[in-house]
């Protein structure tokens, strides 16, 4: 099975996932920020991986984060209207189950972090229907977190 046969075979999707996990390398001011913010402790209460004094990994619900120093960095901020909504654009995050999506969501306002855009529902009564907030990380750089009503539906075609 190639990549593109993904969503054909659940079993071989899971073979899939397991032995090809997503791996994204960033731009962060400070690792001390970013281990506030993606640590166990932090806002998202990622589990840290390996480390040096410049970078991190972290373990993001199964995929790879490494956060990597880039002294004086601050992310772009650019914006594409979405249903109404000002998305930070470039930006990263999770489709999650809505319970993980709830409990994440009340985790960043326990840490009384600031959302860029709220917790909302989104493409109401469309095929993509979805709860979705998004923040951004000390560095500037946006995540998205959101929770289909329909779980079937994240790669649906349509016309938003």
């Amino acid at each position: 099975m190639t990549s593109f046969e993904i969503g054909r075979d659940p079993a071989e999707d899971a073979r899939i996932r397991a032995s090809a996990a997503f791996h994204l390398a960033f731009p962060v001011r400070s690792i001390q920020e970013a281990k506030t913010f993606y640590g166990p402790d932090g806002v998202l209460g990622c589990i840290e991986g390996r480390s040096t004094d410049r970078w991190v990994d972290y373990n993001f619900w199964g995929a790879q984060l490494v956060c990597h120093l880039v002294e004086g960095y601050d992310a772009a901020a650019n914006h594409n209207n979405v249903d109404g909504d000002p998305v930070p654009v470039p930006h990263f995050g999770l489709a999650m189950t809505l319970e993980a999506f709830e409990a994440l969501a009340r985790r960043v306002e326990e840490k009384n972090w600031p959302f860029q855009i709220a917790p909302h529902l989104r493409f109401e009564g469309k095929p993509g229907e979805q709860r979705v907030f998004f923040i951004k990380d000390p560095s500037g750089n946006a995540l998205e977190f959101k929770a289909m009503t329909t779980p079937e539906n994240l790669f649906a075609r349509y016309r938003a």
